[in-house]
């Protein structure tokens, strides 16, 4: 959950990197509350829950997935190539799954050498 909340919080935000765990735990997390809001809409008898998630998160998605192509070492207009049918998902499911640039790259630090807002600092022993 702490990876959905680190998104949120990155609303507007396209510039950086986002590492795998970031955009794959935003990407179940979201998944998980989508299902379950599917089984709200055949409740209610209406899509409303599910259009007002999907509008809500149509953001914080891009730009995890903008940050998540950064963080391969392409630029963030690769995700346009996930409107094509069946290639383009794929090409970028294989973009999102690999491994990040190693050390800095023109978009930033590698994210793996910074720590979250949410860790604690470390402590002199």
């Amino acid at each position: 959950m702490r990876w959905f909340i680190v998104v949120l919080r990155k609303y507007w935000v396209f510039s950086g990197r986002a590492r795998r765990a970031e955009y794959w735990m935003f990407t179940l997390v979201s998944t998980i509350i989508y299902l379950a809001l599917m089984f709200a809409d055949d409740w209610a008898g209406n899509q409303v829950p599910t259009t007002a998630f999907t509008l809500a998160i149509a953001l914080p998605s891009l730009g995890v997935t903008v940050r998540r192509l950064h963080d391969t070492g392409r630029t963030g207009w690769w995700a346009l190539i996930g409107v094509l049918p069946c290639v383009g998902l794929i090409t970028l499911l294989i973009f999102t799954a690999e491994d990040g640039v190693p050390g800095q790259n023109k978009y930033g630090p590698n994210p793996k050498e910074i720590p979250l807002l949410t860790d604690s600092a470390p402590t002199d022993a």
